[in-house]
């Protein structure tokens, strides 16, 4: 079992240095927070997010609705740390709602 786990970490760390070296790790990671938003954030912000970007640790979030957006700016720590959380620390630095 351990050289199966082993070989997974090889392969884990082989793959981010390939997103690394193509600089392509922000748009997989961009890639990842999109296809798991609606299970961070709920149907209903889900269904009211129109694009999601991340550039140099900035993720944009252009939404639909502008209660939502002022709603969610008031609660960016909360979900930065909800995304650190699901992602790792430092990837996402900063949130912007537009």
């Amino acid at each position: 079992m351990k050289d199966k786990n082993e070989d997974i970490k090889r392969i884990k760390g082989a793959f981010r240095h390939m997103l690394h070296e193509y600089k392509l790790d922000s748009k997989y990671t961009a890639t990842l927070i999109k296809s798991s938003w609606e299970k961070l954030m709920g149907r209903p912000i889900a269904s009211r997010t129109s694009q999601i970007s991340l550039n140099n640790g900035k993720l944009r979030v252009k939404l639909t609705s502008a209660p939502l957006k002022n709603e969610l700016n008031m609660s960016k720590s909360k979900i930065l740390a909800m995304l650190e959380e699901e992602f790792g620390e430092g990837i996402i630095r900063e949130i912007v709602f537009i």
